[in-house]
């Protein structure tokens, strides 16, 4: 039976690589070395192992300085793996605030455009804050109706009391430059029971400004003109709304910390240059009728 060629051909099939390399007959013609298994390509040799996560092509052996040049290779930036980086947020934030000093200008000059920034803003404020992937034309654009909002309100506080945006505008860069080197030195941090009520507050508020707007406008009523022992409410309210708008500002420095951290993609850099957008331009407005109601008690 052992001379039965139909036996023979059952146990070695010839020509069958999975069994290694047979001649005619079935007999072995070559062994595989140590380390070079022949099923479906040959390993790398014994002694020259591919690297982990890394294997050599099948056939092909990975050589001595191909290792060297991949262990000796520069790991990869930030940049390489499109993750968020400061640089990002400066450039985004910065093309955002030169939005909003364009669109102020303007604004500055046909103030109708207020109106048009008011409502643009408030619309596509809720739909950034609230969308889940940040859209680019969605910042930029809020950052014109921003801007336009901002350069209406200027000349109208500007034409009761001239120079009182030159006043708001450095009041605001002070804010923004000690909170953000209070910051970066660890001083002040943001915590979850802050944040709690920073939310709170932050609606609270803007149930307020709607409702007060309303009243202004159908009704001839506007609660920030009610006095409290002589002080405007508006006085009271508006020094209320630096500080929250100031904490804002904390939260937007601790999100980009995060995000940084965190390797977020490169696009979430435009959701953070939308949130600091959003909180210098109310911490300005808020500033701006601050020192209003100051400077109408004084005269």
């Amino acid at each position: 039976m052992a001379g039965n060629p139909l036996i023979n051909n059952m146990t070695k099939p010839q020509g069958d690589p999975r069994f290694g390399q047979f001649g005619a007959g079935g007999t072995t013609t070559a062994s595989n070395p140590y380390g070079q298994q022949a099923p479906y390509g040959q390993k790398a040799p014994y002694g020259q192992q591919a690297p982990y996560g890394q294997q050599a092509p099948y056939g092909q052996p990975v050589s001595a300085e191909q290792l060297n040049q991949m262990y000796t290779a520069p790991a990869a930036t930030p940049v390489d793996t499109n993750r968020i980086t400061i640089n990002d947020i400066i450039v985004k934030t910065g093309l955002n605030f030169g939005l909003v000093l364009v669109a102020a200008v303007i604004a500055w000059q046909f103030p109708i455009l207020m109106f048009v920034g008011l409502v643009g803003g408030l619309v596509l404020g809720f739909v950034n804050a609230l969308k889940k992937q940040v859209s680019p034309a969605l910042v930029m654009t809020y950052s014109v109706m921003e801007g336009f909002l901002v350069g209406g309100l200027s000349l109208f506080f500007e034409t009761s009391y001239p120079g009182i945006v030159v006043q708001a505008v450095l009041a605001t860069v002070i804010v923004f430059g000690t909170i953000l080197a209070l910051f970066s030195s660890g001083k002040i941090r943001a915590t979850a029971k802050l944040t709690r009520f920073f939310m709170v507050a932050a609606i609270s508020y803007t149930v307020f400004c709607l409702v007060n707007l309303v009243t202004s406008m159908f009704f001839d009523f506007n609660a920030r003109s009610v006095e409290v022992m002589g002080i405007p409410l508006g006085l009271i309210i508006g020094l209320f709304a630096v500080l929250l708008a100031t904490y804002s500002l904390l939260l937007d420095f601790t999100h980009a910390s995060e995000a940084i951290k965190s390797g977020l993609p490169e696009r979430e850099s435009w959701r953070i240059a939308f949130g600091l957008v959003v909180s210098l331009v109310w911490l300005y407005i808020e500033i701006l009728r601050v020192i209003y109601y100051i400077r109408s008690m004084a005269d």
